[in-house]
């Protein structure tokens, strides 16, 4: 309950923030942000593509909290997330299979790749102590390069060399009755993963002996290796799981947003998937929600531009209040126990006064 109203007022204050600065710039509040509603829930459509948007977030929010949950920092999920497409998109190219048995290859490539891509990281800091921080970071970039380097020589569009070939009908996971389903939006089989994410990990952290252990490791390491407990297994598998998560991102995004993989930047649903972690407070139904108002922010913004002229970087200043306050929440958890205590002395007080 407590990190549910930390998060909530971490929104609020964002939200607040955004309307002062579309203040400041000319514009009405009250107008952005009902354009910005309507830009993502106006329709069946826009609310698809907002789904949509959320799915990669889904994932990568997942990912860190999973490593969070675990004591380990997983900022590399942008370089896995970039992985795991790859290595998805390059099988959806390659193997003429039926879309029913080439989907599912599709996404255990993606998957796997990605947790393969956290393996070292996990393995670094497992037996040599290297701070995963600064080892996922250097495979971010490693990620980088090696797709910037393999699209042009091995997936190489027909007219341009900066993106591979289009997928397939039957190699991406997008699917027609979906997409009408939605009025013709982008949505596509990962909301679906997504969601089922959420529930294999939340069953995971908070229902199995691994999950146990898992956190046990992340709360005390040495306490945890005193207990019996295999530390180094238990970091290195922690990081497998995250990668894995951020894999199914790329999945997400490069063959169902998407229908190919372009070279020369870095996916920041990675990034952003931090700033999910901590609105959603580390829980896997949080980290859903989260996502789900990002992509709200992010599918919206555009026809708030159209609608009222205000800047779509209004909207990136929101998101990263909002990270600023769920970051910094020890104070706003001050600030809640001030409120409550005040509250409790008034209430006193009457009492007091009442039967005086």
């Amino acid at each position: 309950m407590k990190n549910a109203i930390v998060s909530l007022l971490a929104v609020l204050f964002g939200l607040l923030a955004g309307a002062l600065l579309m203040a400041v710039t000319g514009h009405n509040p009250l107008a952005g942000y009902r354009f910005l509603l309507e830009g993502g829930l106006k329709s069946i459509e826009r609310f698809g593509n907002t789904l949509a948007t959320a799915t990669p977030l889904i994932f990568t929010g997942l990912s860190v909290a999973f490593a969070f949950r675990t004591g380990l920092f997983n900022i590399g999920a942008s370089g896995q997330m970039l992985i795991g497409g790859f290595c998805a998109t390059f099988v959806g190219l390659t193997l003429d299979l039926p879309k029913p048995l080439l989907v599912p290859l599709v996404i255990a490539a993606g998957f796997a790749a990605g947790a393969l891509w956290a393996f070292l990281p996990g393995l670094l800091k497992a037996r040599f102590n290297v701070h995963e921080v600064v080892s996922t970071i250097m495979l971010n970039w490693t990620a980088y390069w090696v797709v910037y380097n393999a699209v042009p020589a091995y997936l190489k569009g027909p007219y341009l060399e900066t993106e591979s070939r289009p997928l397939p009908p039957n190699g991406n996971i997008r699917m027609t009755w979906l997409s009408e389903l939605f009025g013709g939006s982008y949505i596509n089989l990962g909301i679906f993963l997504a969601v089922l994410a959420v529930i294999a990990v939340a069953f995971i952290i908070d229902r199995t002996t691994l999950g146990y252990e898992l956190k046990a490791v992340g709360f005390n390491r040495h306490a945890a290796e005193y207990a019996g407990m295999t530390v180094g297994r238990n970091i290195v598998l922690s990081m497998l799981i995250a990668g894995g998560l951020a894999g199914l991102a790329g999945v997400a995004q490069y063959t169902g947003n998407a229908v190919n993989i372009q070279i020369g930047h870095l996916p920041n649903q990675g990034f952003d998937g931090i700033a999910v972690a901590l609105l959603g407070a580390n829980n896997p139904y949080g980290v859903m929600l989260a996502a789900i108002f990002f992509g709200l922010l992010y599918a919206g913004r555009g026809y708030m531009n159209a609608m009222e002229g205000i800047p779509p970087e209004i909207s990136d200043t929101i998101i990263a209040i909002i990270i600023y306050f769920a970051a910094t929440s020890i104070l706003i958890e001050r600030l809640v126990r001030r409120l409550a205590r005040r509250r409790r002395e008034r209430r006193d007080a009457e009492a007091e006064s009442g039967r005086a």
